[in-house]
């Protein structure tokens, strides 16, 4: 509590500085949340009909330079792999609140152009390309938004071409330290890059949004357990997301597929991968929903492991009060996910997950 409020004093300094100084606007939101999950199938080392409670807390800080220069920060919980939600735990003695940096980043933007550095936002929770390429296996439910906190660290450049904007994104995965020896990876360029294209247009009312993102040296492919799947690798994936609207009724559409044929230049682990990643999103006024389909097939071993996963995330937010200061909300999720592997025609896991959720929110 005491860092929660030594920040907001220390934003509240600098946003009065003096006459001469940017105007730091401030704003965020918090939320409070119910959540019941319920498992299927393949049930082990897993809680049944866990009813849990959560909360969460985002500062925003943003200031205006002038001439288009500006900065962004966002400041949040970043103690556990939950996308900044905290879970009241026994006896009420959960760590309390601590409140982070997760993201700043600072450019300037022009008619036609931009740049920008930082620990930069994706946007993932709407643009899966990341969670295939991070998490081949299981990308669904949105793991760099949950786990990675939607952000990277990065510098980005933008500018108009033709009718559209193209973005180009330089990115640090991790940091691979490394001395003078014989290992291949040491030197100056030993940690993990990847380059992020993506070009947005529309076709009259449909927007279309084609992208590739190529990791650039050698990194590490995990699972949402946070453990190491393949290390040392290089995966590339593309595909694009298509926006059409039909009335008050908006409707989008995404497909992805990511490849890796890579080995380990010190252990000489083959890696060898693929997979694909369909979905489909409608929004009609205050609901939201989505449908995912995923298929990756790793071919490393002796025998072939097929990953199959399916996901739907259902929403409505219902508004409680509007005003220009801010806003209170409720929304009943629903988020219903079912995992399944195989190889050599035996199933090792077939699990499917219901989370049945209730949020407050208020923004200011």
């Amino acid at each position: 509590m005491k860092k929660m409020l030594s920040l907001a004093a220390m934003f509240a300094v600098l946003a009065y500085a003096s006459p001469a100084s940017a105007e730091l606007k401030l704003g965020g939101d918090a939320s409070v949340r119910l959540r019941d999950t319920s498992y299927t199938g393949d049930t082990a080392n897993t809680k049944n009909d866990d009813l849990v409670w959560q909360y969460r807390v985002r500062l925003n800080a943003s200031a205006d330079l002038g001439d288009g220069y500006f900065f962004k920060a966002l400041v949040m919980d970043e103690n556990n792999a939950a996308g900044g939600w905290k879970t009241v735990g026994y006896g009420n003695t959960e760590a309390p609140l601590t409140l982070n940096v997760s993201n700043f980043y600072f450019g300037r933007m022009l008619k036609d152009c931009h740049y920008m550095v930082g620990r930069l936002p994706l946007g993932s929770f709407n643009n899966p390309i990341f969670d295939l390429t991070l998490y081949p296996t299981q990308p669904l439910e949105n793991p760099v938004a949950n786990i990675n906190y939607d952000r990277v660290y990065g510098a980005n450049y933008g500018t108009k071409i033709g009718d559209g904007m193209l973005n180009a994104t330089l990115v640090v995965l991790d940091n691979e330290s490394g001395n003078d020896t014989h290992l291949k990876g040491d030197g100056l360029l030993n940690d993990g890059y990847a380059l992020h294209l993506d070009y947005k247009f529309n076709v009259g009312d449909v927007t279309l949004e084609p992208q590739f993102l190529t990791v650039l040296t050698n990194s590490d492919i995990w699972t949402q357990s946070l453990t190491v799947v393949h290390s040392q690798v290089t995966p590339y994936t593309f595909g694009a997301l298509v926006g059409v609207p039909a009335g008050k009724l908006k409707l989008g559409f995404g497909a992805f597929f990511t490849d890796c044929n890579d080995s380990d230049p010190n252990s000489g682990a083959k890696t060898n991968y693929d997979g694909y990643q369909l979905r489909v999103k409608g929004e009609y006024g205050n609901f939201m929903a989505w449908y995912d389909y995923n298929h990756t097939t790793d071919k490393s071993g002796v025998t072939d492991v097929k990953y199959t996963n399916n996901f739907v995330w259902a929403q409505y937010k219902i508004p409680v009060y509007s005003s220009a200061a801010g806003s209170f909300t409720i929304q009943p999720t629903l988020r219903y996910l079912t995992n399944k592997t195989e190889s050599n025609g035996v199933t090792y896991v077939d699990q499917q997950r219901l989370r049945s959720e209730l949020w407050a929110t208020v923004t200011f």
